[in-house]
């Protein structure tokens, strides 16, 4: 049995949840989203007090592990469509700056020309300050996906910790040479 399964998913008043055959259609302000899942396996239900379930047909172990996963995604598909997920980036270094220039994100990170990169469709990017990058959008995997994107431009470097991080991420600091 899954502890994160047995769980059931609150949806507040301004979204909703409908089962269309094998997939589920989370709407709410901030968009919608498709999940797909084997209706087969899992059955699902709301209760009066606006509460989601999805249960599994049949207890092994198999489907104990699928049963946490589609329900993780189901409420990260929750919250992504009434709040919205969202991740910050710190530039970090001496003439590391970051532009918006329509959907292209322009960043001077030390190279001898600017990087662009193009924004995928869902995503918001604001920059504030010039270095700090703040990324929202109401699908978690896109988010997260952009997020690391961008990263793996510049990735952070142990010795002085130049480069791009997310907020308070913790980076390993090496010791210099010696005299």
């Amino acid at each position: 049995m899954s502890k994160l399964g047995k769980k059931s998913i609150l949806v507040p008043k301004d979204s909703t949840i409908k089962v269309e055959g094998s997939s589920l259609l989370v709407s709410g302000p901030k968009g919608s989203k498709k999940i797909n899942f084997d209706n087969k396996v899992f059955s699902t239900k709301i209760n009066d007090k606006q509460e989601f379930q999805i249960v599994p047909l049949n207890k092994n172990k198999e489907l104990s592990v699928m049963w946490g996963t589609y329900r993780s995604l189901i409420n990260s598909a929750v919250l992504g469509v009434t709040k919205g997920h969202e991740k910050l980036l710190e530039l970090n270094g001496v003439g590391f700056r970051a532009n918006l220039k329509g959907q292209e994100l322009v960043l001077s990170l030390g190279f001898s020309h600017e990087i662009k990169y193009k924004i995928p469709e869902g995503i918001t990017v604001k920059v504030e300050k010039q270095t700090k990058i703040n990324i929202t959008g109401p699908d978690k995997e896109l988010v997260s996906k952009t997020a690391s994107e961008i990263k793996a431009l510049k990735p952070v470097e142990p010795y002085k910790a130049k480069g791009i991080k997310e907020k308070d991420q913790y980076i390993l600091r090496k010791e210099g040479k010696k005299k």
